[in-house]
């Protein structure tokens, strides 16, 4: 399964969903965001947006923003 997050430090939306997928035993990879969102031109290039989180699933062909949303997937998807 490849599954990336992209993330900021601190950021409590981030938070939620990166704990969420640590409690469902999901291996994913961690990208880190610039704070700036003039700086996340990498967020932007796979989402269409810069706010963060984004969760990719290379495996599913998904790319999803907002937490609420990637919560949902990964209950419904991953676990």
């Amino acid at each position: 399964m490849s599954i990336t997050l992209y993330q900021l430090e601190g950021c409590p939306f981030c938070e939620k969903v990166a704990d969420a997928l640590d409690d469902a035993q999901i291996s994913y990879e961690t990208v880190w965001t610039d704070a700036m969102h003039s700086g996340r031109d990498e967020v932007k290039r796979v989402s269409g947006q810069r706010g963060v989180p984004v969760l990719v699933d290379e495996d599913r062909g998904v790319t999803m923003a907002e937490s609420d949303n990637i919560l949902e997937y990964v209950d419904r998807t991953l676990a």
